[in-house]
């Protein structure tokens, strides 16, 4: 065990960077947690190779200053199943770079392709782990401290997405029935699997380590953005907190949705600070380092810095800005108004420009584009019309809803059971193909 104010990790000679001094505790290990890094994705058609490139620096770069013992990744490494040549070379350079440093554990989201994000998993030996096989949750890969102990134990649930998975884990759960079709039933059954493992081994009179449990889903109450995909099965698309609350675990290392944030209901080990520790993990999504979509122009994008004291609970969360490459804003108004001085401060941003007005202006999008280098989009809103009045339907609509209401606007009725079940069953096709 070691103390906080001591030199902490397996590289003697540097000292932990941190954002305030406070009272030396007992540490007993330090993760990064990160997710959704979607190499290989553009925004409004911009290529985002290059501010990609810098986050994976500034990650290598906090990963040394912090002296973490494991950088975890939740999911959604690559934007595609089959990702462009460029972004696997970016993978495979800060793999690299991260593994000099320290241990890197990876699992799949539901944009990776597991077998192909599988593929490297031999290449940098036991420093890095890609955990791909859901009916393995229950065995644990041991992050070590310096003396070769075990320091802390990181079970895995790649994204389990239910008609690819649930097969696999009824038989290994010993279920004499398939499982249901739903996320709710694959995640609790992969879930059994840890807590069997984690409970055997506290029976077993082992040290009490600091366990993590890692995955990649949407759990109830998270706040999503437009840019996250669809994950709906038979009708649902997320799973109930209480999942994770009662496997044993100190932290969920969630990923999926963009924006950081807690899970509601979750250990806040800031609020339990000096006082009776609120039973139950930190649940967290780390959130994605860049933004990839306009709804999320106002998330404050990080990699959660995570600490573990000696009783084996989340001691600490600290939230580490990632590299904002160019702001992303909002214009509205007349013609006149959107090129005046009002929204001078904003023309170097990747800016949604909505021009105002009875008719439309002729040569639009170049004029703006003179103004605004960098817009990404640029609309025409009538006026006295108001937003969306011009029936454009946005990412963040529920696509079955959508569905219903064309049927309904086309056929003057709305669509029968048997014909809402034949939408969400084609949406839900078209997802997985996505």
């Amino acid at each position: 065990r070691r103390r906080r104010d001591a030199p902490p990790g397996p590289a003697p000679g540097r000292a932990r960077a941190e954002s305030s001094p406070i009272a030396p505790t007992l540490l007993v290990m330090r993760i990064l947690h990160t997710s959704d890094w979607h190499l290989g994705r553009t925004l409004h058609g911009v290529d985002l190779s290059g501010p990609q490139a810098r986050f994976l620096d500034h990650l290598v770069e906090l990963a040394s200053a912090e002296r973490v013992d494991a950088v975890l990744v939740s999911g959604d490494v690559f934007d595609r199943a089959l990702p462009p040549v460029g972004a696997v070379e970016m993978l495979d350079d800060a793999l690299a770079r991260l593994c000099a440093l320290t241990r890197v554990v990876i699992i799949p989201g539901n944009h990776d392709s597991p077998q192909r994000l599988g593929l490297n998993a031999r290449l940098l030996g036991e420093r890095l782990r890609i955990l791909t096989r859901p009916s393995r949750a229950g065995e644990s890969v041991v992050v070590p401290e310096a003396d070769g102990s075990a320091g802390l134990l990181v079970h895995a649930l790649p994204y389990l997405d239910p008609d690819m998975t649930r097969a696999e884990l009824a038989e290994a759960v010993g279920a004499d029935e398939p499982l249901a079709r739903s996320h709710e039933a694959v995640v609790r059954a992969a879930l059994g699997l840890v807590r069997a493992a984690l409970t055997a081994r506290r029976r077993g009179g082992a040290e009490r380590v600091p366990a993590v449990v890692m995955a990649h889903e949407f759990v109830t109450g998270g706040r999503a953005s437009d840019s996250e995909r669809d994950l709906r099965i038979g009708g649902v698309d997320s799973v109930p907190a209480a999942l994770f609350s009662s496997v044993g675990a100190d932290y969920v290392a969630l990923g999926h949705l963009h924006g950081p944030q807690a899970v509601a209901g979750s250990r806040d080990p800031d609020a339990d600070r000096g006082a009776c520790a609120r039973p139950g993990p930190v649940m967290r999504y780390a959130g994605s380092p860049l933004a990839f979509s306009f709804s999320e122009k106002d998330q404050r994008k990080s990699t959660a810095v995570v600490d573990f004291d000696a009783s084996g609970a989340v001691s600490r969360v600290r939230l580490v800005p990632a590299p904002v490459p160019r702001r992303l804003s909002d214009v509205a108004g007349g013609l006149d108004e959107v090129l005046g001085r009002r929204f001078e401060a904003r023309r170097d941003d990747w800016v949604r420009v909505v021009v105002t007005g009875a008719e439309r202006p002729d040569d639009l999008v170049r004029t703006v584009r003179r103004v605004f280098p960098h817009a990404l989009q640029v609309l025409f809103e009538p006026t006295g019309r108001g937003p969306g009045a011009s029936g454009a339907i946005g990412r963040a609509s529920d696509p079955l809803r959508v569905a219903d209401e064309f049927v309904e606007q086309v056929s003057g009725r709305a669509p029968s059971d048997a014909e809402h079940a034949v939408l969400a069953q084609a949406l839900e096709a078209a997802g997985r193909r996505g």
